[in-house]
């Protein structure tokens, strides 16, 4: 590799450790102004809740996989959603239930996790002919839209009560007042888009230089990155207890990957499918929420997902990762 070569990559290396760490704190900044924003302007808590704070989370995803497909790199926007659902499950749950076990409420195991899995049946079924169309990823944005009407309608039967309460009081810790919150959504949104940019920008030649695919960088150093807002709001809602915003966010944001982030990936360029997405990274995704079902589906009164189930959740994604880098470095 020639010194213009390596000069190169060491930039592109920048790129991503700048990209990652100013999306963290973008992304963070973007749903503190965002949800102080709606408290102004006496929106619901349980709207905040459920669709600032909860889907805000992955705005991260859905702003890199847009800029990936944009930019004519599609296998970058499927792995960043997958591997962001592999690390949602497998890292943020298996982390925080080493920190502290997780309640799962009932309502979770009948209907949230059979979504989720019926969600990878519906990529199965659309991948198998290893296209992604414009036809199908509306489809998933449908799906999505619907999933989101559902949810407020379910939470506004009584569900969500617990969820607005915990809402209201992250919300209430913030203390902004409206120029501030406007300031810091403003703020957060473009340093949200910038960093996507730049991300996606040195990933690309990063990946090059290392002969990994696009579909590799998404799944890996990608979906890392985008999972750290996830992964931050699960620990501040674990020292709280709070354990409907920890399950609520984790599943929503899966939900808002495979069909949101997907779907507009696929509509912005419709994408070739790599045959490893069908043999390698969606049973992987199905294995982990399998293993969340289990630990949840447990003949208990409290169904917790404990630290015995975080640390093998935590081996799984250990294992998955290291398993990609061997077989492509």
């Amino acid at each position: 590799m020639g010194s213009d070569n390596l000069e190169g990559m060491g930039l592109a290396i920048v790129e991503v450790v700048v990209g990652l760490a100013v999306l963290g704190w973008s992304a963070d900044r973007f749903i503190m102004g965002s949800a102080a924003v709606a408290r102004l302007l006496g929106l619901p808590a349980l709207l905040i809740g459920m669709v600032i704070i909860g889907f805000g989370t992955s705005a991260p995803e859905m702003v890199v996989s847009a800029f990936a497909s944009a930019g004519g790199n599609p296998e970058i926007a499927l792995g960043n959603a997958y591997g962001s659902n592999i690390a949602n499950i497998a890292l943020i749950l298996g982390v925080t239930a080493l920190y502290v076990p997780i309640l799962v409420h009932r309502g979770t195991v009948r209907v949230e996790i059979p979504m989720l899995l019926g969600t990878v049946g519906l990529a199965f079924w659309q991948f198998h002919d290893h296209q992604l169309s414009r036809t199908e990823a509306l489809v998933l944005l449908l799906a999505f839209a619907s999933f989101l009407g559902w949810s407020f309608r379910h939470a506004l039967k009584g569900k969500g009560e617990q969820m607005a309460s915990d809402a209201e009081e992250m919300v209430g810790e913030l203390r902004l007042s409206g120029p501030k919150a406007t300031m810091w959504l403003i703020i957060g949104l473009v340093f949200l888009v910038t960093s996507s940019f730049v991300l996606v920008d040195g990933a690309k030649v990063v990946a090059r230089g290392l002969g990994m695919s696009d579909l590799v960088v998404g799944l890996t150093v990608v979906a890392l990155g985008t999972s750290l807002p996830e992964l931050a709001s699960a620990l501040a809602a674990a020292r709280r207890q709070e354990h409907d915003l920890i399950t609520g966010n984790i599943i929503g944001s899966c939900v808002f990957n495979s069909l949101g982030v997907v779907g507009l990936a696929g509509v912005i360029h419709p994408a070739d499918v790599d045959p490893l997405i069908l043999s390698r990274d969606l049973p992987v995704y199905t294995f982990v929420v399998v293993v969340l079902g289990l630990a949840a589906f447990r003949l208990k009164k409290d169904r917790t997902i404990n630290r015995f189930e975080g640390g093998f959740l935590l081996v799984v994604f250990v294992t998955y990762i290291a398993y990609l880098l061997v077989t492509t470095l």
